[in-house]
């Protein structure tokens, strides 16, 4: 019999268990066996693991986060623990691995299968950054979280004049900042991609209240940069070496209040818009990756990656989902200025 291994590795985000039910769902019709990794490569490493089958998986559709859990863990860093996954997965006679993350899930992946072992990649970054596809699952519904929370905001501000800045995710791309503020109606976005002087933010705003618009809605991504200015929670990095980001919103918040005299008030959504139920495109998307997982693994196409190309579900190799970050367009950008303030 097959046997089919599958775990989720970095940030959760909603729709990850549509993918670990439609791989078993999607196995199960082949006559295959399908074991999960708990809290991603960790799991592998440590041999912690489950059976899995339809039975289990029943009812895990609308549920956000991972029923398998998941971890920013890198076996790499250690040359053992890269060694203790290679024999876990000979160990439990691993026919392939269905990996399910982002750049540096995949980019473990990409190197296991350089050094031969048989994996498939799934997709998945909520901030919608991973090159070679259109969409990853978790991004719509973060966006409409998001969305809501601008919705939301936009009465209290009103009703006290207020400037309010909300940080939402974003470290290197800003599409939920992008679109959950247009859709939201956010009066200037900041996001990584563009660095907009602190001078001109201030000259929108006041611009605004001069028309007689007394409250203005800002949204910024978490690695947005004003020139001249980095936010950063400390120098602490995650096992992949990434900075733990933060503290922009509390910053910009604190600057524009002193440079308009303007009350200005910070939200922060933080793990809010990972949380929660999936939203109907997040969990058809992540459904029809898994699916096409497995077909990847039944046509013997390792080192692939399930990917959205317009309306279709194709496979693209895992090294082009990790060469380079899928950023906001500068059109897309200026499309959305015209709407600042």
């Amino acid at each position: 019999m097959q046997v089919i291994g599958v775990l989720t590795g970095g940030g959760d985000c909603p729709g990850l268990n549509a993918v670990i039910r439609a791989v078993v769902k999607r196995a199960e019709v082949e006559g295959w066996q399908v074991i999960g990794f708990r809290n991603g490569w960790k799991g592998l490493v440590e041999n912690d693991k489950i059976a899995l089958n339809a039975r289990l998986v029943s009812g895990i559709l609308p549920k956000g986060g991972t029923i398998l859990g998941t971890s920013r863990t890198n076996p790499y860093k250690d040359p053992a623990h890269a060694a203790k996954v290679k024999e876990t997965f000979s160990k439990n006679g691993l026919t392939a691995l269905v990996a399910i993350g982002g750049e540096d899930t995949l980019g473990v992946a990409t190197r296991l299968h350089k050094d031969g072992l048989k994996i498939v990649g799934v997709p998945k970054t909520i901030d919608n950054d991973l090159n070679a596809t259109d969409y990853t699952f978790g991004f719509d519904t973060a966006a409409n979280i998001v969305m809501d929370c601008i919705d939301r905001l936009h009465t209290t501000a009103e009703s006290h004049n207020r400037v309010i800045v909300v940080e939402v995710m974003g470290r290197h791309a800003g599409w939920i900042a992008l679109e959950a503020g247009l859709a939201g109606g956010a009066d200037i976005i900041l996001i990584p991609e563009f660095q907009i002087d602190l001078d001109e933010v201030c000259e929108l705003i006041k611009k605004r209240h001069a028309r007689g618009k007394s409250f203005s809605i800002i949204a910024v991504a978490e690695g947005a940069k004003l020139a001249s200015h980095e936010f950063l929670q400390g120098a602490e990095l995650d096992e992949f070496g990434h900075v733990m980001l933060g503290g922009i919103g509390n910053a910009l918040a604190k600057l524009i209040e002193e440079r308009t005299g303007y009350e200005t008030r910070v939200t922060v959504l933080g793990h809010i818009q990972r949380g929660g139920t999936p939203t109907a495109f997040d969990r058809v998307l992540g459904t029809r990756f898994g699916v096409k997982a497995i077909e990847l693994i039944k046509e013997g196409k390792f080192g692939q990656m399930a990917s959205l190309q317009g309306s279709k579900i194709i496979s693209v190799p895992l090294e082009s989902a990790t060469g380079a970050l899928k950023v906001v367009p500068k059109e897309m950008y200026e499309m959305a200025k015209v709407f600042f303030a």
